[in-house]
């Protein structure tokens, strides 16, 4: 760990090294480092023949566990990456006989009542929608906010958030809305983070 010329992470700053590393070394306290420095393992000195084994029998099955993953988790990587972006530019909804296609721009907020999809407008127009929650989740990108189980809410509708009762903040949106829009405490530092990264 400690080299005649300085520490061995210095290694790591100058070139960018991808393998697992198992560190062994008769310092405890740059176990932490070791471990944002592709480290899997922290053998301290003296080591032992089983000590040994079992950092290699971890590397193993880390191996084993990751290689047939690769491609799931570039699918996952994939759709988080494309959240920053709206997928679509606008919801078909229906209104009479006609199907309208409505901008996201144009909407203000997603919302559940008596178990139907409703989206609202800007200009306070009201229509309901043929899709789940969690789908407009994923179609309207980073620019709408899952606020809670029944709002799914456009950042430019948002005027401020208030405090509320145990935490839970209180959402004020830009249009007339008779329902109080509350964020659960659980999700309120997502929400102010959204809100910092959207402004």
């Amino acid at each position: 760990m400690q080299l005649g010329d300085g520490l061995s992470f210095e290694i790591f700053k100058a070139c960018k090294i991808s393998a697992p590393v198992i560190f062994c070394t008769a310092y405890d306290e740059y176990a932490l480092d070791a471990f944002k420095t592709n480290g899997i393992d922290y053998i301290l000195k003296p080591s032992t023949t089983q000590t040994v084994a079992e950092a290699l029998e971890k590397y193993r099955i880390l191996r084993q566990t990751f290689a047939g993953s690769v491609q799931r988790y570039d699918v996952i990587l994939d759709a988080l990456t494309n959240r920053e972006s709206p997928k679509c530019v606008s919801i078909l909804v229906y209104y009479q006989e006609k199907i309208l296609p409505i901008k996201l721009n144009e909407i203000a907020l997603f919302y559940i009542a008596d178990e139907t999809i409703f989206l609202l407008t800007f200009t306070s127009q009201k229509y309901s929608v043929n899709k789940k929650l969690e789908e407009l989740e994923r179609l309207t990108g980073s620019d709408f906010f899952r606020i809670n189980r029944q709002y799914l809410v456009n950042r430019k509708a948002v005027i401020d958030a208030s405090r509320y009762f145990l935490r839970k903040l209180s959402v004020n949106i830009s249009i007339p809305f008779k329902e109080k829009i509350l964020v659960s405490k659980e999700r309120t530092p997502q929400f102010l983070n959204w809100l910092e990264m959207n402004s």
